[in-house]
């Protein structure tokens, strides 16, 4: 597969990293990034020769900022497969899926659909200048399945609950108190630090690290059921006046009235 979106490396040392190489777009994704993702993850996943995958993004400024909405058409939607139009609910189950390490590489913002993305990896390492948080309900959007679920899992719940309704915007040093990533290193520290837990990695047992992956999964596997009945409910959701106005407003630049359709007139 030729990749226009990601880069796709493999070190000698046995790590292979996957870059969305979107930087004039934050990193954000459309339905063709999603897919060369799968595409990577799946190659990485299952070559003996790889003991570690990092995911990140390219450039200074952001990790990834979820779904690009310059790529989608008029009405919000995506055009590629999947239940809403990207597969982005088969690639979260399969970094949890691969029987390798994942590390998110957090390097700049990672909002929304990218915070989700974060969470998910097995393990995340900060650059000091990160930022992390969502957006949806800005935007007439969630994620409802492993970005608020196995969120909750994460933080705990009343701090998924006041990530999600409240879209507040986190330091990397918050995102560590509150447990949603591993370490905080100074931005130009950031390369070395994650060399540093890869070799350690490497040096593991790549079966004794597979089992204790999938015995983490198992007992967060439902969320793999909601996900599906969550994406489906989000795919109905889209075609509302409700979910659309985010999307436009966003693009028009001002603030979203959701309300509007529901208030009676007269």
């Amino acid at each position: 597969m030729d990749y226009q979106d990601i880069l796709y490396e493999v070190r000698p040392e046995g790590v292979a990293r996957i870059t969305i190489d979107r930087p004039d777009k934050y990193n954000a994704f459309r339905a063709e990034t999603v897919e060369e993702l799968i595409h990577a993850f799946q190659t990485a996943g299952w070559d003996r020769s790889i003991s570690v995958i990092v995911l990140t993004g390219a450039g200074d400024k952001a990790f990834c900022t979820g779904g690009d909405q310059s790529s989608a058409s008029h009405d919000g939607q995506y055009s590629g497969r999947g239940t809403i139009g990207l597969p982005i609910d088969e690639l979260q189950s399969l970094i949890r899926d691969v029987p390798k390490p994942v590390i998110a590489r957090i390097n700049g913002f990672a909002i929304g659909g990218g915070n989700v993305l974060a969470t998910i990896c097995d393990l995340s390492i900060a650059s000091d200048k990160a930022q992390l948080g969502q957006v949806g309900p800005k935007v007439g959007s969630v994620d409802p399945g492993f970005g608020t679920a196995y969120l909750a899992r994460c933080v705990g719940e009343k701090k998924a609950r006041e990530i999600w309704y409240l879209n507040k915007r986190y330091t990397a040093a918050e995102a560590l108190a509150m447990g949603l990533v591993n370490a905080v290193v100074p931005h130009d520290e950031l390369d070395a630090e994650v060399d540093r837990w890869c070799a350690e990695l490497v040096e593991r047992s790549p079966t004794a690290i597979a089992l204790a992956k999938r015995s983490f999964n198992a007992d967060t596997e439902s969320i793999r059921g909601i996900s599906s009945l969550g994406m489906a409910a989000l795919s109905l959701y889209y075609d509302t006046p409700e979910s659309k106005e985010g999307g436009v407003a966003f693009r028009e630049k001002r603030k979203p009235d959701f309300r509007r359709h529901y208030v009676k007139k007269g």
